[in-house]
């Protein structure tokens, strides 16, 4: 089985782990086997190294190592990675939780709809059977009561047929199957708006639950729950780090406590406080959505009463709003009551992860370790350097960042889960930042420092720390979550945290939309398109050319078609112009009057011709 630590080489390894741990009678899931064997590889006191192959004595020593650590129940370090592994296969956010009960109901109804869409009754009994199939499907849809509640049934058969009577069966078998869903779930949330009212006017509601009443109890009792766990582990987390900062100082307490596995439990209680502050604000979340639902529920409810009063009858389209819009609230309310049950449900199976913390210091012994030692916690820490800052011109290649000169300085993304940057690689240990001291921004990545102190020593050679952090996460793989460094170590995190990205656990690395063009041809092609190489082509290209040659175009034009296009054309019609003179006058002259004699000729040889002028004189006319 030697060989590379290639991925077909780590599943063998992970089967043969999960094989002899099921022999010593425990069964663990493949993500757990898979995280420890990665975690002892990276691990560098245990000297395997990924590049390198492994000879068959390192892989039964990886094997043995891996099972030995996977049956150590004494060690926090487990328990801390059994619950990142639980947190990360089981927690969903809202979205997510919501929208896996969407797919779970349409599950559920969905041979109910099938028979119904798919079903083309004719006879009357047929018809009959495929209404009390629609009523069955609004009373599941609606989540308000049993099949088997005969009441319930009753209520809702009653409510479909004031909206939806059986005579019109007729046309809904004659709709198209989508459209035949699509109303499905319009009725059923009809049916849900009239029940909510009948049981509001006290006409009925059979097994429909108070919600409301039910959530203004179970939060408050949820959110008490999660607030004195995280106050318990908080505790233990700053009794842990006072008990190591004393280890630090103290040689002597140093041989004393250096049996107990501090670190473990510090990192375990840590991990326990960050998951609970999730679900303490997805609590937080819930009972801010209940109080807008309790609002708009009562203005719905109050619009409906008014519209609707004593009327016998009323338009659909005046109240059916009214009625699909207490449904949706009411779904609200549904979908509180499933997240603030998965919140408990969370918490409570997190609480097992934390029973080592007894065992291994019971109250006796933690209350005799602490003697002499003075106990801090975090929000005294923060209170204590309140006061101090960094000098920004002591530093000339840093950038530092505080809240009066910085924009959105309470959204930056802190790296370290917002622990001390310095602390963690060189004491060990889990302090809170206090981002007031100053915040370093290095290679676009933020840090804050528990102390001036610290943050001058980290600003120094801030990569220098950067890798102590990252050797410390190899010793510790819980870190690798918690100091939230997945990135880094990417071969080591399960793949299933990926989703965490949407959870809040890890944000995605920013990103942007970028685009470059260039243009396709830089100089002017020099490509001949009439080139041809094949010679068979160039000879049907001079047959065509040859045919071409002897080929005329003829046209002609029939006495039948020659008037057949229309034309049109416009004139402008003739101007009306006239013009007027100031003075008439006139003028005559005289007629001319002039006769010749002797044309015709006479008795001598020679014609004599006479002109005579009769023409009358210009004075006379």
């Amino acid at each position: 089985m030697s060989g590379e630590l290639t991925p077909s080489a780590i599943k063998r390894i992970i089967r043969h782990v999960g094989l002899k741990c099921a022999a010593r009678g425990q069964s663990l899931s493949e993500t757990l086997v898979a995280f420890m064997v990665k975690a002892v590889v990276l691990d560098p006191r245990n000297d395997f190294n990924m590049d390198q192959i492994l000879t068959e004595n390192d892989m039964q020593d990886l094997i043995q190592l891996c099972v030995t650590r996977l049956l150590d129940t004494t060690n926090p370090s487990l328990s801390t990675i059994k619950m990142q592994v639980y947190f990360d296969m089981n927690y969903a956010n809202r979205d997510e939780l919501l929208s896996e009960q969407e797919r779970v109901l349409e599950g559920k109804v969905a041979p109910v709809v099938r028979a119904i869409t798919e079903s083309g009754p004719h006879a009357q009994e047929e018809m009959e059977t495929v209404y009390q199939k629609i009523v069955t499907y609004a009373l599941q849809r609606s989540g308000l009561g049993s099949p088997t509640d005969i009441e319930a049934v009753r209520e809702v058969t009653a409510a479909l047929q004031s909206v939806f009577p059986q005579t019109e069966m007729t046309t809904f078998i004659s709709l198209s199957k989508k459209d035949k869903e699509q109303q499905l779930k319009d009725l059923a949330m009809l049916v849900t708006g009239i029940r909510l009212y009948n049981k509001q006017c006290q006409k009925g509601g059979s097994g429909i639950d108070d919600l409301p009443n039910i959530l203004h109890r179970a939060i408050p009792s949820v959110t008490q729950t999660l607030d004195k766990r995280l106050n318990s582990c908080q505790l233990l987390a700053h009794r842990y780090t006072a008990l190591l900062e004393s280890m630090q100082e103290d040689p002597h307490r140093h041989s004393q406590l250096s049996t107990f596995k501090l670190k473990e439990a510090l990192f375990n209680v840590r991990q326990y406080e960050a998951f609970l502050c999730i679900l303490q604000s997805n609590a937080i979340t819930s009972a801010q959505e209940v109080e807008s639902l309790d609002v708009k529920f009562e203005a719905a409810m109050t619009v409906l009463k008014n519209t609707v009063q004593d009327k016998t009858s009323m338009e659909s389209k005046e109240v059916f709003p009214l009625f699909m819009e207490l449904s949706k609230l009411w779904t609200g309310y549904q979908n509180e009551m499933l997240l603030l049950s998965f919140l408990k449900n969370m918490a409570d199976n997190l609480q097992q992860f934390l029973e080592i913390q007894s065992q291994l210091f019971p109250e006796g012994m933690l209350t005799s370790l602490l003697e002499g030692v003075t106990v801090k916690s975090d929000e005294e820490r923060i209170k204590e350097t309140m006061g101090t800052r960094v000098n920004v011109s002591d530093f000339k290649s840093q950038e530092w960042l505080f809240p009066e000169t910085t924009d959105n300085f309470d959204q930056l993304l802190i790296q370290y889960h917002g622990f001390c940057a310095h602390s963690i690689g060189v004491k060990g240990i889990t302090l809170p930042g206090n981002p007031a001291i100053g915040i370093l921004k290095h290679k676009e990545k933020y840090y804050v420092f528990s102390s001036k102190e610290a943050a001058y020593i980290f600003a120094q050679d801030p990569d220098k720390f950067i890798q102590l952090n990252v050797e410390k996460a190899k010793k510790y793989a819980e870190l690798i979550q918690l100091l939230e460094l997945r990135h880094q170590f990417e071969y080591l995190v399960p793949h299933t945290q990926a989703r965490n990205a949407k959870k809040g656990l890890m944000k995605p690395p920013p990103k942007c939309d970028s685009g470059t063009q260039t243009d396709t041809h830089i100089l002017p092609p020099t490509i001949v398109r009439s080139y041809e190489w094949n010679e068979w082509e160039l000879r049907r290209k001079a047959i065509k050319l040859a045919n071409l040659r002897r080929k005329l175009t003829h046209g002609m034009q029939t006495h039948l078609s020659h008037m057949r296009r229309e034309n049109c054309s416009q004139v402008y019609l003739p101007k009306d112009a006239g013009t007027q003179t100031k003075h008439d006058n006139s003028s005559n002259v005289p007629k001319s009057q002039i006769f010749l004699r002797g044309l015709r000729g006479g008795s001598s040889a020679p014609t004599h011709m006479v002109t005579v002028d009769l023409t009358r004189p210009l004075d006379e006319t």
